[in-house]
C-alpha cells in the first residue's frame, strides 16, 4: 500500500522545539529569534536555551504586507 507523498506546504508552519547543540552535546530546548526583515521574508536563528550558541535557521515569508514608499 503506497502512502500519499506529504505536500511541502504541510510543513511550513513546523516550529522546532528543541535541537541538537554542538556545544552541549545533547537536543536542546530552543528560542526563535528575529535576525532579519527583508521584502519577501524574514529569517529567524534558532539558539539554545542552555548556552546561547546558534543552532539553527528559519525563513518565513513576511506575514504583513510590506509599506510602499510614497
Amino acid at each position: 500500500m503506497m502512502m500519499p507523498r506529504p505536500n511541502r506546504r504541510d510543513f511550513e508552519d513546523l516550529e522546532a522545539s528543541q535541537i541538537y547543540c554542538p556545544a552541549c552535546r545533547r537536543a536542546m530546548p530552543v528560542r526563535k529569534r528575529l535576525l532579519l526583515v527583508l521584502l519577501d521574508r524574514e529569517t529567524y536563528d534558532y539558539v539554545c536555551a542552555g548556552c546561547g550558541a546558534p543552532v539553527g535557521k528559519k525563513e518565513e515569508p513576511l506575514s504583513r504586507p510590506a509599506a510602499r514608499p510614497r
